[in-house]
């Protein structure tokens, strides 16, 4: 059988999503899981590969198995295995023809930026930080410039291994939270047919230099045209980016969501 799974993870204590020699990774605590729980090797694919620092509130995989378990049972059996900081939220049996990543037909991420005099302390890690105030018109009118496909190669890290830069842009919104007169939280939300590798922190980059008056909006699409990684702003910190999860069309039967969306700041 082929197995589905949506799980959530705190980034913080990982050197991202992939497998490394380290066994420090997200990928290698969920095989390590899988394999005490079913006495067996277990190998997962994902939707979508996160960075060092990176959280994911649904990452879903797919593995295949021998083993016939209840969807709960799989769910519990895995999670008894699995460090504090990652869960499984659902698991599924799916069509061998499904595939976690090809079957996606977008992915989405989240930003989330504190905008304070003061550093964060609680939500260290959990959110990027800026101290100075940032215009919401501005950035939104940056945004329109990055929509539909477009070669994103100027927000693409040299180390990317994407055959194409090309990607289609489906959504961008970007909202404000005040907290106090000189707090607020911010949320970028971004939808796209893939992502390249460092793209949302080379975008988020961007925006703050936008937002904080550096450059006009226009500028946006300067760098886009450009091609060019030198023409954006440097990478902005992987503290406040959540991987959101990918879609599938409804046939596949899977969540589109999970409770762990709410834990954002």
């Amino acid at each position: 059988m082929r197995l589905a799974m949506g799980l959530s993870y705190n980034g913080q204590a990982y050197e991202g999503w992939q497998s490394q020699l380290s066994g420090k990774t997200v990928q290698d605590r969920l095989e390590a899981a899988l394999q005490k729980f079913t006495q067996t090797r277990v190998q997962t694919l994902c939707a979508g590969r996160t960075d060092s620092g990176v959280h994911g509130l649904m990452q879903v995989v797919h593995f295949d198995t021998d083993l016939e378990r209840t969807d709960q049972s799989w769910l519990r059996g895995t999670n008894r295995y699995l460090p504090l900081d990652i869960a499984v939220q659902w698991a599924r049996e799916v069509p061998r023809e499904f595939h976690c990543r090809g079957s996606a037909i977008s992915r989405r991420y989240a930003y989330v930026l504190l905008e304070s005099a003061v550093r964060p302390s609680v939500e260290v890690g959990r959110v990027g930080w800026i101290y100075r105030p940032l215009d919401l018109q501005a950035m939104q009118q940056a945004a329109q410039y990055l929509m539909g496909e477009h070669d994103f190669t100027s927000f693409r890290a040299s180390s990317c291994q994407a055959l194409t830069p090309v990607k289609t842009m489906t959504h961008i919104a970007i909202s404000r939270k005040s907290t106090s007169p000189n707090t607020a939280y911010w949320r970028f939300e971004f939808e796209a047919s893939a992502f390249l590798h460092h793209m949302i922190r080379n975008l988020m980059g961007c925006f703050v230099k936008i937002g904080t008056g550096d450059k006009p909006p226009e500028w946006m699409a300067e760098v886009l045209a450009a091609r060019d990684r030198d023409a954006a702003a440097p990478t902005f910190s992987p503290d406040g980016l959540y991987f959101l999860g990918p879609r599938y069309e409804d046939h596949w039967g899977l969540p589109e969501r999970t409770a762990a969306y709410d834990s954002l700041p």
